[in-house]
């Protein structure tokens, strides 16, 4: 209303829930996906329409790391953060096939300084695989090593040259050839290193 025009949509909220497979319950699981998966979904296709109408837009969706590895006590944040990619690397070809002007990033950062860690919801089960519920969070937060303001800037040159995926953090690159170079058997080694950090 006040521009005239929508160019850029960036969907970038996103919450976290630590809990197995088995402990999570029904109402979490539909708390996550509802924001981190459909405020994609909502988000999208609301401004679509305005993005194609002004013939120079970009749609800007943040998956995570955890949308291209998974985690143990990470099944829901995993699940949500993969859906977000698969949905924004199926929007990229459909804009490229209708030749409308749009496109598409799926945004993967790793550890950014937010507040997502200390927000997290942790469920009590997932002390069943050693994990601690109660200072998990602050251990975790304890890995983000890149700053929200070197992370827009990173996905503002993405979107810029038009790249259909962005890393992001120097944690993201590793986590990528370590999914690349080992596509099952990663699993073994965060296997490994999460039984390591319980002793």
């Amino acid at each position: 209303r006040s521009h005239g025009k929508v160019n850029l949509i960036f969907n970038n909220a996103g919450v976290a829930l630590g809990a197995t497979v088995d402990g999570a319950s029904y109402e979490e699981l539909e708390w996550i996906t509802g924001i981190n998966f459909w405020g994609v979904v909502y988000g999208t296709k609301a401004f679509l329409p305005h993005l194609k109408k002004s013939g120079d837009g970009h749609v800007i969706n943040t998956s995570s790391v955890f949308g291209l590895v998974g985690i143990p006590s990470q099944s829901a944040y995993n699940a949500t953060k993969f859906a977000v990619r698969g949905f924004t690397e199926s929007l990229r070809q459909e804009l490229e096939l209708a030749n409308c002007g749009v496109s598409a990033t799926s945004v993967h950062p790793g550890g950014i300084k937010t507040n997502i860690a200390r927000s997290a919801r942790m469920n009590k089960s997932i002390r069943e695989i050693g994990l601690d519920d109660q200072r998990g969070s602050e251990k975790f937060e304890k890995l983000f090593i890149t700053t929200a303001d070197s992370a827009a800037k990173t996905i503002l040159k993405a979107v810029r040259c038009n790249k259909r995926r962005v890393l992001v953090g120097p944690d993201a690159y590793v986590i990528d050839l370590m999914v690349r170079l080992l596509p099952t058997g990663y699993q073994s080694l965060t296997t490994f290193f999460a039984r390591r950090s319980m002793k």
